[in-house]
């Protein structure tokens, strides 16, 4: 499996399933809005966490993907899919009140994408649907999204495995977020260096010690 951050909360999975063919996923696709360049792929499935300019930008993804954009289960291509109800901010009123967590297994692997979460902690509820996870995708950004103190909340109530946080401060990016250091700090480090992407197979996971992944965007 490959793991790719294209900034802000997207994310492509690539992921291999029968005769040596690929499903390509892709998670909350941006608006060129948001002071980003948007990528232009083609996917299999489109997962968008919530209906903002910086999760929704779905006409930008070439093919024909399957859109998943709320609660529910699926499976397609081999992959298992998960949509649970959670909160964006409800502050911020009813049309930005609702976010979509997902829950991935493919290879052997669960993942998490937390979506633009509000919620400073998860509900049991929540949590006996995510299970255990292998691999999570967390805003650390605060402003309308969790923040890193937050953050470190429900990283303790889901303890993954690996976590990639994601949805903070980057160059170029108009909406003011909290930035990477923040959250680093938080966990008592000083610095990682960044991967081009994540590559991992089950048997690459450790049982025993939990891991910070940086990617580049």
């Amino acid at each position: 499996m490959q793991i790719i951050w294209h900034g802000h909360s997207c994310f492509q999975i690539l992921t291999p399933r029968n005769k040596g063919e690929v499903t390509s996923i892709l998670i909350d696709p941006f608006s060129e809005e948001i002071g980003l360049r948007p990528p232009k792929l083609e996917a299999d499935i489109v997962l968008m966490s919530h209906d903002h300019r910086g999760h929704n930008n779905v006409k930008t993804v070439s093919g024909s993907p399957f859109l998943i954009s709320g609660p529910g289960e699926y499976e397609i291509k081999s992959v298992f899919i998960q949509g649970i109800s959670s909160s964006h901010d409800q502050s911020l009123g009813k049309e930005r009140g609702e976010n979509t967590i997902y829950a991935l297994e493919a290879e052997d692997l669960k993942l998490c994408h937390l979506g633009d979460l509000g919620q400073k902690e998860l509900t049991e509820e929540q949590l006996d649907r995510i299970g255990e996870v292998d691999i999570l995708m967390i805003p650390i950004g605060g402003v309308d999204s969790i923040s890193a103190k937050e953050a470190m909340k429900i990283m303790s109530q889901i303890e993954p495995k690996i976590t990639i946080p994601m949805h903070y401060q980057i160059p170029k990016l108009k909406i003011k977020l909290d930035g990477l250091d923040k959250f680093l700090k938080s966990l008592g480090i000083k610095s990682i260096m960044p991967e081009n992407k994540l590559s991992i197979k089950k048997k690459d996971i450790s049982t025993e010690e939990a891991k910070i992944v940086i990617l580049k965007s």
